[in-house]
């Protein structure tokens, strides 16, 4: 294809390109000071809007593209993958109270400094074989690189939490005074006992050895082939999406109740729901061929191609699974 056939500027491709921006300003931002990573850690999630909202656009005007594709995934590894990382690093440094990196650096610190950027080529790898791999149209294989930006911009933001602006915190509490009127007792849920829950992140954000864990698995779960459900909607019916509108509905509660502290959560929620949907469906095809026996039974008193038909019907159903 010659260059003066490639529509550069269409509107998904636009909108690729402000995820881009955006991702980039996040990288500069969090490079310039560690008490700019919560702004880093917004325009991250900027970033993710319009990582989506380039898709959405692409298929509402059907503006498919080589091109807009290649170019997704570059604006990905900048926004999913440098951006995080900046952050990661200065977070890093912060709890090793590294004030200035230098080669006279002590070798342990050098190596927990070096280790933020696994992320950057898990997240290159990840949309290396996303691009290759057909098989990852309705569904994705491993954590998506957006999934694992977010988790990572939501440390700093946490890291800054007030309990009291929680309305979660406040329920409990009540629930809490309620216990104690009704029936003179003091409940574990006391608001003493809440404020020391949530201000563990305060402590463990302040310790190296709390990031290569999570380094190490996020980077795993990039690449692993392990089935993520989609959220992508082709129809907006309740049968064929009631996974999707559960998780939805469950992620904005969380997120009103717990606010930053819920990202973490859904995402891990997320990975939990699909691994347990897997199991689900596996659990189902090993029942396959029992029920296309039950099933041919039925059928043996009607028509005779009827048999293989449901046993195709059915092989269709759990092909996912098989």
């Amino acid at each position: 294809m010659s260059d003066t056939q490639i529509k550069y500027f269409t509107i998904p491709n636009l909108i690729t390109l402000l995820n881009l921006f955006s991702g980039s300003l996040a990288i500069f931002i969090a490079f310039e000071s560690p008490d700019n990573l919560i702004v880093s850690a917004y325009l991250i999630g900027i970033s993710a809007i319009l990582d989506f909202l380039d898709g959405f656009t692409a298929r509402l005007l059907g503006a498919y593209s080589e091109i807009g594709k290649q170019l997704d995934s570059l604006a990905d590894l900048v926004s999913f993958g440098v951006a995080p990382t900046a952050i990661l690093f200065q977070m890093m440094q912060e709890a090793l109270k590294v004030k200035n990196v230098s080669p006279n650096l002590p070798l342990s610190d050098t190596l927990f400094l070096a280790s933020v950027a696994i992320i950057v080529m898990f997240s290159a790898l990840r949309l290396a074989k996303f691009n290759i791999d057909t098989t990852q149209t309705t569904s994705f294989k491993g954590l998506a690189t957006p999934a694992v930006a977010m988790f990572i911009a939501s440390l700093p933001i946490i890291s800054e939490l007030d309990p009291s602006e929680l309305i979660f915190y406040y329920a409990l509490d009540g629930i809490d005074d309620f216990m104690k009127a009704a029936f003179e007792i003091r409940t574990s849920l006391s608001f003493g006992f809440m404020l020391r829950f949530l201000g563990i992140p305060l402590i463990i954000f302040k310790n190296e050895y709390f990031f290569l864990p999570i380094i190490l698995i996020l980077s795993y779960l990039m690449i692993c082939d392990l089935p993520m459900f989609s959220l992508k909607f082709k129809e907006y019916s309740w049968r064929n999406n009631k996974t999707k509108y559960i998780f939805l509905g469950t992620s904005l509660i969380f997120i009103i109740l717990l606010q930053s502290l819920a990202i973490p959560l859904i995402i891990i929620a997320y990975i939990i729901t699909s691994l347990i949907t897997l199991l689900a469906g596996k659990a189902k095809a090993a029942n396959l061929p029992i029920e296309i026996e039950e099933q041919n039974i039925k059928a043996r008193n009607g028509n005779s191609n009827n048999i293989l038909i449901i046993e195709k019907d059915l092989k269709t159903e759990f092909k996912l699974f098989e």
